[in-house]
């Protein structure tokens, strides 16, 4: 495997010159590098198609033709939006300290007038969406230990951003896209702390929601209250894709099921195992099966209180607990969810008539993206 070569494409003295707003060095303490739009556009082959891997709801993702296994985020940002670049690069810096198994590792940044870019660890499996839940025939049959490591591991990553750090990150936006795999099919949950530093916070928070349809929690869907706990809701949803192999939404002659009905029905006719993939052909311990899926619906409850913490998720995926008789009430129903894609069109038809450019703000921020999410 190459080794990125990161000082081939640390800033010269005579580009920084030339930009008097690029970032002092001072906030390069070595393992977060600053590159330059010309070294990027060099690696990148301009951005070339070919060295696409992939897109999510912050922008574009292309490898380096090197060969170097790092990847190149594109950020769609609106410009009256954007920081300044010296504070953009410091916020990225500290985020760049964050370390975890299970969490994508953010190497360095470009940040030149309205040029946003990333550098991420390249994750040669790609995302979770694209390597397990694609079409039947591209995605690869993972069996139940790959499905139980890569659960517990976003559940631990997770853990990690709500409880062991300080301050705590809400994720926002937990759903297999966001969720990479290195070439071992470790689970790295990339994005984290973006939302909020990409976003006007205020804005956000009374009109917009960072998350995909699906994935959301109704109090965040509704109101646009988040917490730590929308966070439990998504990563639940998560939880039941795994083990079922079903998309979040199953639409099928203009009926839509979400996964999360799916998963109660069988719960209340006390017949989950019939949620489980039939890839597995049956090769899976039951009682562990069954398990997982209760975690997720205890993880995708109504009310939110009720959810568990993910320190106790962690716990109950990874300790031999008795979940025959645990009490797991109604999840929050997607007719509510519904009722929230309407309310999001209406409003980008009222902000698509204020404003001709294309917004970043939000993930679902148009009709043609709507759709495209709903369906992630």
């Amino acid at each position: 495997m190459k080794i990125p070569c990161f000082s081939c494409f640390s800033p010269s003295t005579t580009e920084k010159n030339n930009n008097n707003d690029y970032p002092d060095e001072e906030i390069n303490d070595g393992s977060f590098r600053l590159f330059t739009h010309k070294q990027l556009k060099l690696a990148t082959r301009n951005f070339h198609s070919s060295e696409k891997v992939g897109e999510g709801g912050f922008g574009s993702v292309f490898k380096l033709v090197d060969g170097s296994f790092v990847a190149v985020k594109v950020l769609s940002v609106e410009v009256e939006s954007m920081r300044g670049e010296r504070e953009f690069v410091a916020e990225l810096a500290t985020l760049a300290n964050i370390k975890h198994q299970n969490l994508v590792s953010l190497k360095g940044c470009c940040v030149e007038g309205a040029y946003r870019y990333l550098v991420y660890d390249y994750m040669e499996n790609n995302s979770l969406y694209n390597t397990f839940l694609g079409s039947e025939e591209r995605r690869m049959r993972f069996n139940w230990e790959i499905r139980k490591d890569v659960s517990i591991g976003v559940a631990r990553g997770l853990d990690f951003l709500h409880e062991e750090l300080k301050p705590h990150i809400v994720h926002r936006d937990i759903k297999a896209k966001n969720i990479l795999l290195d070439r071992n099919f470790i689970p790295k949950v990339s994005d984290f702390g973006l939302a909020k530093l990409l976003r006007d916070e205020t804005s956000y928070i009374s009109t917009r929601v960072a998350g995909t349809l699906g994935y959301l929690a109704p109090e965040y869907a509704n109101s646009g209250q988040v917490s730590r706990k929308s966070d439990v809701y998504s990563f639940g949803v998560l939880l039941l894709q795994i083990v079922s192999g079903l998309a979040v939404v199953d639409a099928y002659q203009d009926i839509e099921r979400f996964i999360v009905e799916k998963a109660w029905a069988a719960y209340q006719s006390n017949d989950l195992l019939k949620l489980v993939d039939p890839m597995l052909n049956m090769n899976f311990p039951e009682e562990e099966a069954l398990k997982f899926l209760k975690v997720g619906l205890l993880c995708v409850q109504e009310t939110a209180k009720l959810r568990p913490r993910m320190s106790e998720v962690v716990e109950k995926l990874t300790k031999d607990i008795d979940m025959r008789d645990v009490h797991i009430s109604k999840p929050g129903f997607v007719a509510d969810l519904r009722n929230i894609r309407i309310k999001q069109q209406n409003l980008n038809s009222s902000e698509e008539s204020s404003s001709a450019g294309a917004t970043f703000t939000s993930s679902i921020s148009s009709s043609a993206n709507l759709a495209r999410y709903l369906l992630d």
